[in-house]
């Protein structure tokens, strides 16, 4: 089975039908189908390799067009950062709380909803304790808890230690999943409203939380 899962899962584009059409044009023999994947940054490469492996497994494109729209919510999407300035340029949050965060060294602990738009959930004080506090959420959310089996990806700005801090605990508390967890950096978009000092963990689970 031959198909182009970057084709079929797209993007954080909504209004690309007259995309669509243009590639339907040119590719008149091809099957396009549309996937807002209400992901981004490496949650997205997540969503995609598991689709791909999809099509390595055999299933036709529109089998896996139906699990990509059925499970696209249940990539989990959390980041957090050690670094406020962003956060502040970026009118997240005034310049005094901004000013007390870093005093207090509180580290926010975000996730993606439904509508794809980072949702700031946690005021976390320390970077350690953070740190634990995201890993803590993989263990009450993920497929199966801590006999999670399916792939972790990380992204990082700037911040490769944190990152393989994160990736060491995963890798300790989650003895079965498929592989070690992969770090990649965080992408212009994201990386752009967060700026350095994030780090982002992504992984299968269950969809409640992303409706909240």
């Amino acid at each position: 089975m031959n198909y182009d899962c970057n084709k079929l899962a797209d993007l954080l584009f909504p209004n690309v039908t007259g995309t669509v059409a243009e590639l339907e044009e040119k590719y008149p023999d091809r099957k396009i189908m549309l996937v807002d994947s209400l992901a981004a940054s490496s949650g997205y490469g997540l969503f995609v390799e598991m689709v791909a492996d999809l099509r390595d497994l055999g299933a036709p494109i529109e089998d896996a067009y139906d699990w990509a729209m059925e499970n696209r919510l249940n990539i989990h999407h959390w980041f957090f950062s050690t670094d406020l300035t962003f956060f502040v340029k970026g009118g997240r949050i005034s310049k005094a709380s901004g000013w007390f965060g870093t005093v207090l060294k509180i580290c926010p602990l975000l996730n993606m909803d439904n509508l794809g738009r980072l949702i700031p959930r946690y005021k976390i004080r320390g970077k350690k304790a953070v740190i634990q506090e995201i890993v803590n959420k993989m263990v009450e959310h993920a497929e199966g808890g801590k006999d999670y089996t399916g792939k972790v990806f990380l992204s990082m700005s700037a911040c490769e230690e944190d990152a393989k801090a994160v990736a060491d605990l995963v890798s300790k508390t989650f003895k079965k999943m498929d592989g070690k967890p992969v770090i990649h950096n965080i992408g212009t978009t994201i990386g752009s409203h967060t700026g350095p000092g994030t780090v982002a963990l992504f992984f299968m689970g269950d969809s409640d939380v992303r409706s909240k």
